[in-house]
């Protein structure tokens, strides 16, 4: 498996790597919060996966058969269609893998506020996100 989030970057014109035909693959980039936070999710619960690493500026063919959205993070398991949209693998990965704890609340209540915090965050994360780029 190697270091959780290491691997080549994939870009247009690259072949399709050979996935994990065991477990799961991130289809992730190595800076994206949203893909961050879905490999958090899987090393609290201790969940083996491999990552793959999408170039998000030449996006490889084979993804966006895989994710019509070209967006990361996406997951593949052996046997399922792929699954994308980082609260919907958090809501479906903390589900498909309970192990020792769970990371989604059950009560309906606190899973929206959970959501909401998720969403003011994420927007935070956004206007930091924009203004490095800025720099660069």
């Amino acid at each position: 498996m190697g270091v959780p989030g290491e691997s080549k970057q994939f870009k247009a014109g690259s072949t399709l790597p050979k996935l994990n035909d065991k477990g799961l693959t991130v289809f992730s980039m190595r800076f994206c919060p949203y893909a961050e936070r879905v490999r958090l999710l899987l090393n609290v619960k201790h969940v083996p996966y491999e990552v793959v690493n999408i170039d998000l500026k030449s996006k490889p063919e084979w993804f966006l058969e895989r994710n019509p959205l070209g967006k990361v993070p996406a997951i593949e398991e052996p046997g399922k269609k792929p699954l994308f949209e980082s609260l919907v693998l958090a809501e479906y990965l903390d589900e498909q893998y309970p192990g020792s704890r769970q990371v989604v609340p059950k009560d309906a209540y606190e899973k929206a506020r959970q959501k909401v915090l998720i969403e003011v965050l994420a927007q935070k994360v956004r206007k930091i996100t924009a203004r490095v780029a800025e720099l660069f």
